[in-house]
C-alpha cells in the first residue's frame, strides 16, 4: 500500500513522455496522409489505432494521479497537462477523420503547410515534456517558445488558408469542408501552445 501512495518519481514523466511520443507519431502520420493523399482509409485508421493507444496511456495517467498521494507538482497542473497533450492528437484524429469520410478532392496546399507546422509544434512540445524532468534547463523554456512560434504561424497560415477557399470560386460545400478540417489542424497547435504554456508555469514555479 506505501508504494501505491508513493510511486517512483519518474511515474508521472514516463506518462507525459509516452503521449508526446505518441503525439508527434501521430501527427507524422497525419502529414505523410496530406503529402501523399492515396490509401486514405488505411492511413486514417493508422492514425485512429496512434489515437487510441494514446487515450489508454492517458487513462492510466489519470488513474494513478487519482490513487497516489505524491505527485512530482500541483495535482491540478498534472490533469491539465495530460488532458492538453491528449487534445492535441485527439483534434488531429478528429481531422483526419474527416478526411476520410469527406470527398474533399485534392489536397489543397495550405492543409499540407498547416501539417507541417503541427508536425514541428508536437516535435517541439516533445521536447518541452522532455524538459519536465529537469527543469532547471534552460532548453525547456526554449522548446516552449518554439511551440509559440508554431502556433503563431498555425494561426496565420489558417486566415490565408480561408481567404483563398472564399476567394477560389470553389463549391460552398467544399470551402466549407476545407474550412472544418483546417480549423482542426489550427486548434491542435493551439492545445499544443496549451501544454507549452503549462509547462512553462511548471518551469517557473519550480527552477
Amino acid at each position: 500500500m506505501l508504494e501505491k501512495l508513493m510511486p517512483r518519481s519518474d511515474e508521472f514523466f514516463d506518462d507525459f513522455e509516452k503521449q508526446a511520443a505518441a503525439t508527434v507519431e501521430g501527427a507524422r502520420l497525419f502529414k505523410d496522409l496530406l503529402d501523399d493523399f492515396t490509401h486514405i482509409e488505411a492511413k486514417c485508421q493508422a492514425i485512429k489505432d496512434v489515437e487510441h493507444r494514446a487515450d489508454d496511456i492517458t487513462h492510466r495517467a489519470f488513474e494513478r494521479l487519482h490513487t497516489h498521494f505524491i505527485t512530482p507538482f500541483d495535482r491540478a497542473e498534472i490533469h491539465r497537462l495530460l488532458s492538453r497533450i491528449d487534445d492535441v492528437l485527439d483534434l488531429t484524429d478528429a481531422a483526419s477523420e474527416r478526411l476520410g469520410l469527406y470527398d474533399v478532392g485534392p489536397v489543397i496546399p495550405e492543409a499540407r503547410e498547416l501539417a507541417g507546422v503541427l508536425l514541428a509544434a508536437a516535435q517541439r512540445m516533445q521536447e518541452a515534456v522532455r524538459g519536465l524532468r529537469n527543469v532547471r534547463d534552460p532548453a525547456v523554456l526554449e522548446a516552449c517558445k518554439e511551440v509559440n512560434v508554431c502556433e503563431n504561424q498555425a494561426d496565420t497560415l489558417l486566415r490565408v488558408a480561408i481567404a483563398r477557399l472564399f476567394k477560389s470560386g470553389s463549391d460552398p460545400l467544399t470551402v466549407m469542408k476545407w474550412k472544418e478540417i483546417l480549423d482542426l489542424i489550427e486548434s491542435a497547435t493551439d492545445r499544443a501552445e496549451d501544454v507549452a504554456n503549462v509547462i512553462e508555469g511548471v518551469v517557473l514555479e519550480h527552477a
